[in-house]
């Protein structure tokens, strides 16, 4: 008999990624426990636009996306530091939703389905034999198959001493990434790339009056500014003349900025521990890509096939952990690392405006770039 603390499957993080797939377990008819160590509903630094190619996935969780009115973002706008500007339609495109909005939603999803989910909760500990043990002080669970979803980075990944922490030039790729709501003047299908010395801001529009504003810096930036994130935005962002029209013409909805710090964007393992890694656990996209939502999204549909035909013992634990590694390599190992090559030249003043020049002279460029960056309809 079954205990009460006894589960199919463990996801460690309530993000997209970690949400999506129980979901998804669960309507294979498998029991599931999720742990968020934040308290829903919660504000994420986050880009809020999500590629289309995510837009039928969503629907099948059970989320009505036609009738929530969001706004359908067709056309890209890209700034240098300079000021020069290049305007061009997305291939496919995306829609705006704010993390708040799109997790609660999903959060009610997954309560309805019986996905039993402790917010507040940090998972200290995991272990792996037979099957997984759990510490969640002061309680103990255990699951035939655990997942990681917690995002960015965790406790859990210093305890496991992953590889991609253990980086030479560490404090060089250290970047803090900010967040703002705010009520401006934009164009409601156009995302807006604005480039800055070190760092790089979008805008876009999500639901309701509101628009997200999110940029990311190198850590070292925010500590020669005082650690004044108003200050820093001076000194930086206002020196783009397309970002410093939206900070002094917009008006910021209370509770922000929201911050995140340690950000960095080397190599991960996609299994870790004999544990299934999602999202931004497994590898991250950089937020110039605009997708790292669409690639959680996607990482939960594969994860949650493959362990279904491990629950149903239709493969081995070993074939379960090699073909998710197989999959996740082929569907996004290539988009990362186009985003890594295109943040090298967003990275600095003199290769940000000579890439975004170069995109007016030759703009049959940017579509195929746009590409390599986006994935098709799941």
């Amino acid at each position: 008999m079954q205990s009460k603390n006894d589960f199919d499957v463990a996801i460690i993080g309530g993000g997209l990624a970690g949400l999506a797939t129980s979901i998804l377990i669960v309507q294979s008819g498998y029991s599931v426990i999720l742990f968020e160590k934040e308290k829903y509903p919660f504000h994420k630094v986050c880009g809020e636009y999500v590629s289309l190619e995510s837009w039928n996935f969503l629907i099948q969780l059970g989320l009505p996306l036609p009738k929530m009115g969001l706004p359908i973002i067709d056309t890209l706008l890209l700034t240098a530091p300079n000021g020069t500007a290049f305007k061009t339609k997305l291939p496919l495109g995306g829609f705006g939703i704010s993390r708040y909005y799109l997790d609660s939603q999903l959060v009610e999803i997954a309560k309805q389905r019986g996905i039993h989910i402790l917010d507040n909760t940090k998972v200290d500990d995991v272990v792996c034999n037979t099957n997984f043990q759990i510490t969640a002080h002061p309680n103990k669970f255990v699951s035939t198959v655990c997942c990681a979803a917690y995002g960015k980075r965790s406790n859990l990944d210093i305890k496991w001493k992953r590889n991609f922490l253990n980086s030479p030039n560490q404090r060089l790729e250290n970047y803090v990434g900010i967040k703002y709501h705010i009520r401006t003047n934009w164009e409601k299908n156009v995302i807006g790339l604005h480039n800055f010395e070190n760092g790089y801001c979008g805008i876009s529009k999500i639901e309701e009056d509101k628009y997200c504003l999110c940029y990311m810096t190198l850590a070292d930036n925010l500590k020669k500014s005082n650690n004044n994130i108003s200050q820093l935005e001076e000194n930086l962002l206002y020196k783009n003349p397309h970002l410093k029209k939206i900070f002094l013409n917009s008006e910021k909805f209370e509770s922000f900025p929201v911050t995140i710090s340690q950000i960095n964007f080397n190599k991960k393992t996609q299994i870790e521990n004999g544990i299934l890694m999602l999202g931004d656990s497994a590898g991250m996209i950089t937020p110039l890509c605009g997708n790292g939502m669409s690639i959680a999204l996607h990482s939960a549909k594969i994860a949650a096939t493959i362990i279904k035909n491990f629950l149903e013992q239709k493969i081995s634990r070993p074939e379960m952990e090699e073909r998710y590694t197989k999959e996740w390599t082929h569907l996004f190992a290539k988009r990362l690392k186009t985003g890594r090559i295109l943040q090298n030249f967003f990275g600095s003043d003199r290769l940000s405006n000579v890439f975004v020049s170069s995109f007016n002279t030759f703009p049959f460029l940017a579509r195929p770039l746009i590409k390599m960056t986006h994935g098709k309809p799941f």
